[in-house]
Parts: structure tokens; sequence; C-alpha cells
């Protein structure tokens, strides 16, 4: 199966959120995932970004992609 660290958007209209999660890359963008990795929040001030940093790396190591947004998020909470 081939997987994917991906964002997944909950909250409301206007008013975003997001999990970060693994995912078969086949599946919608809000379907099921296997493990949720985090989450970010776009419409703090600041942003917050929330990650396990740890198990993003096993999923990777893995063979897990991730995606370009993830990728930056990953940045963000690592500095």
């Amino acid at each position: 199966m081939a997987t994917i660290i991906r964002l997944s958007r909950g909250g409301r209209k206007k008013r975003p959120f997001y999990s970060v999660v693994v995912m078969d890359e086949r599946k919608r963008r809000d379907g099921a995932f296997i493990e949720k990795l985090g989450y970010y929040d776009p419409c703090t001030e600041p942003e917050v970004v929330k990650l396990d940093l740890e198990r993003v790396k096993a999923w990777t190591d893995q063979g897990a992609k991730v995606s370009d947004r993830v990728a930056s998020l990953i940045g963000k909470a690592s500095a």
C-alpha cells in the first residue's frame, strides 16, 4: 500500500483546522486515515503547528511520501 502524509481538513466554513495524517494515497482528502501525527491551525496568531516528529520520521523511513505543504510544516515544527 502506498502511503502519504498529508493534511485533512476540519473546522467550520472560513475557519479551517487541519490534521496531519498518514493515509493511503488513493483515498479522498478527508477519508479514513491510518494514524494522526499532529495538527495545524492557520487561523490563530501565530499559526499553531504541533507534530510528532518521531512518528513522521518512522513513516518516512517506511516509504511514506510527504506532501509539499506538510514538508513546509515539518520545517516550521522542527525550528
